[in-house]
């Protein structure tokens, strides 16, 4: 007869108690390619409202 585990409660697999806290916090952070390109995006977002910004303003004056 074969033992069959039995289902944990509260539903965590088995073992997941046993991984060092370390891998536990990399689940919690964001990829560093993702936050690399995220503050990019930010960065060059601004940039061009800037310039729009810029062009509307200096388009107003001239008229």
């Amino acid at each position: 007869m074969s033992e069959n585990p039995v289902p944990d409660p509260a539903g965590t697999p088995a073992g997941r108690e046993d991984l060092p806290a370390r891998a536990m916090n990399q689940e919690k952070k964001f990829p560093r390619g993702l936050v690399i390109r995220l503050f990019a995006y930010l960065v060059a977002g601004h940039l061009f409202a800037g310039f729009l910004y810029l062009l509307f303003e200096l388009g107003a004056r001239g008229q």
